[in-house]
């Protein structure tokens, strides 16, 4: 039953293609493309994708590649990346790639931006990026813009001109450049929450409307005239909160793994995981990992996140989770968007 009331907040999913154990990485990202529909007719607002590099676990690896194969599926929710790591690439051809997918899908794509680097030192090396190549995020975000504005250093075709929503992701110093450049701020929501509401209220307090950085006029594609801030989080709805439980089992081990072994692992169904005999080190990574997800029926769920909205000042919240069927994903986002009062789509 569909509820009456309406969440607080627009409610977005961030995907990020996961490989199960024993499936090729294709059946990943079909899987992200076919959920995509699906979140769209349960009335998500966005539906985002990620960047990760030579990841045996993860199959999104190409995020601006991945968004076009979900807009031309899609027909309404917005696509954007959650996000484009901007020091593993040129800012011109991110403005390039953005400005294709804007002119293929107009008023329907968002640009999230983030700044971390490769994991390994192998993965920079291959990529031409050193450690400290995030420390010029801040002004590779002042040359993307530029491009879409026409007063970069080239004309970037399609891209000038174009209204792309950028949003910062805020990894490391992230949040002090979405403030500093006036733009939309993308956090995810701490084990110590306190630490979230700082980076917030740090952000909001610093936040600079384009124009107040010593340039006249405001850029054209930026969303945030004021502070927006979206807040992003793990959260499984299921019949009870026992089997909400088990549904981020498979993500919470292969997050331990990769703490403990440097590698993010394909997903184990829960009976296999629970069954496993960790060491005292997986244990402790594997109950941290579960420490940062939300749980419990639709209405437990529901609350829960708008008490999270009203405590953080989130304008929007960003829903991720993985499970080891899908089935049982798309089961935890139909609750929930049912129980949030979302406007479900046709079909």
């Amino acid at each position: 039953m569909t509820s009456s009331r309406r969440f607080p907040v627009p409610l977005s999913v961030l995907d990020r293609s996961l490989v199960r154990a024993g499936e090729h990485p294709g059946q990943a990202l079909r899987d992200t493309v076919l959920f995509a529909q699906q979140a769209e007719k349960l009335g998500y607002l966005r539906f985002w994708v990620s960047e990760h590099h030579a990841v045996p676990g993860i199959a999104g690896s190409a995020p601006s590649v991945l968004a076009a194969a979900v807009a031309s599926a899609t027909s309404r929710i917005r696509v954007g990346t959650g996000g484009v790591m901007l020091p593993n690439h040129q800012p011109l051809v991110v403005a390039e790639q953005f400005g294709v997918l804007e002119s293929l899908f107009p008023g329907r794509i968002d640009m999230g931006l983030g700044r971390s680097v490769g994991f390994t030192d192998g993965v920079r090396k291959a990529l031409r990026v050193g450690k400290d190549a995030a420390e010029g995020f801040s002004a590779q975000i002042s040359e993307l813009l530029d491009y879409f504005e026409g007063t970069g250093p080239v004309h970037a075709r399609p891209a000038e001109g174009l209204h792309v929503p950028p949003f910062v992701l805020a990894v490391g110093s992230g949040a002090a450049v979405a403030a500093e450049h006036g733009l939309p701020l993308v956090i995810g929501a701490a084990r110590d929450e306190s630490r979230t509401r700082e980076a917030v209220e740090t952000y909001r307090r610093t936040f600079r409307p384009y124009g107040g950085a010593g340039r006249a006029g405001e850029r054209p594609q930026g969303v945030a005239r004021s502070p927006y801030v979206v807040v992003a989080v793990n959260a499984a709805v299921a019949a009870s909160r026992e089997e909400a439980e088990l549904l981020q089992v498979p993500e919470a081990w292969s997050s331990a793994v990769s703490r403990t072994r440097g590698t993010f692992a394909p997903l184990l169904p829960a009976s296999e995981v629970l069954s496993r005999t960790m060491s005292a080190k997986e244990r402790a990574a594997f109950e941290e990992a579960r420490q940062a997800q939300l749980r419990g029926t639709a209405a437990e769920v529901t609350d829960a996140l708008a008490a999270l909205a009203g405590r953080t000042g989130a304008d929007e919240v960003l829903l991720t989770l993985n499970t080891h069927e899908p089935a049982d994903r798309l089961d935890s986002y139909r609750r929930l968007a049912e129980a949030a009062g979302l406007p479900a789509g046709p079909g």
